[in-house]
């Protein structure tokens, strides 16, 4: 929204099957596709896949079956890193199922093939962002308890954030791994990206106004607005709610 402030944008998050972490390849595949389908009747021009997990599992395939350009959250979030990193040793959180993929440091290695990469999974990040569970010394316990076996091997010098929830803790991050280490949001590089593609194909929004945003969840409404509301500098007023197996929708 800060990035491209013309362009109405079309959010679908999966709050009802959330986290995609511990689920298998095809269950991501399958619950990815449910929600591209969908928005594809929206008649985007544009699909940003933002989740690590989807990406690391279907961004590919996206990228060879629509005509549309595709993109995913980390070879942003890799290619920031890299920049940045002094020594070359470079974490990365995430959920299991981005982990497990090895999708981060195939990336950062495609690059440069002496980046050393630390990965840790963090299956409770998820779960306490999607509670609201956003500050406070009960956020703070679970992110140093996560934390320590990354910090025990103190040698990083960049962290990049492999999960779009966790920009909404990175505060909380930050303070854990101490002002050193440069903390990367692939979600933000992700952004930036999304800007160049379009402004590459002539399809940057060149009209005035102001954008009124689509936002759908197929879980809780009253939660899922709530959590957006602590997070965008506007309330959320248009929130809907996707049934995808029936690609429907209702109005809240």
């Amino acid at each position: 929204m800060r990035q491209l402030p013309k362009e109405k944008l079309i959010y679908l998050g999966d709050t009802r099957r959330c986290p995609y972490g511990p689920r298998s390849e095809e269950e991501v595949r399958r619950f990815t596709w449910q929600m591209v389908n969908h928005l594809l009747e929206h008649n985007i021009k544009m699909l940003i896949v933002a989740c690590n997990t989807a990406t690391a599992y279907t961004l590919e395939e996206l990228q060879e079956n629509l005509s549309i350009p595709v993109i995913g959250v980390i070879q942003p979030g890799a290619r920031a890193a890299i920049k940045v990193s002094q020594n070359k040793r470079i974490g990365v959180i995430g959920t299991e199922g981005t982990i497990d993929s090895n999708a981060y440091p195939h990336v950062l290695k495609s690059i440069d093939q002496t980046i050393r990469v630390n990965a840790l999974a963090c299956p409770l990040l998820v779960p306490m962002v999607e509670n609201g569970l956003l500050e406070g010394e009960a956020a703070e316990d679970i992110v140093a308890r996560t934390l320590a076996p990354l910090k025990a091997m103190n040698h990083i010098d960049t962290l990049i954030l492999g999960c779009t929830h966790y920009p909404l803790i990175k505060n909380l991050i930050q303070n854990e791994m101490g002002s050193h280490i440069q903390v990367i949001s692939s979600g933000e590089e992700t952004a930036r990206e999304a800007s160049l593609i379009l402004a590459y194909h002539g399809s940057l929004e060149s009209g005035g106004g102001h954008s009124v945003h689509e936002f759908y969840t197929t879980g809780d409404v009253d939660k899922f607005r709530t959590v957006a509301n602590s997070w965008f500098d506007e309330p959320v007023l248009v929130l809907k709610l996707a049934e995808l197996e029936h690609v429907k929708s209702s109005a809240y």
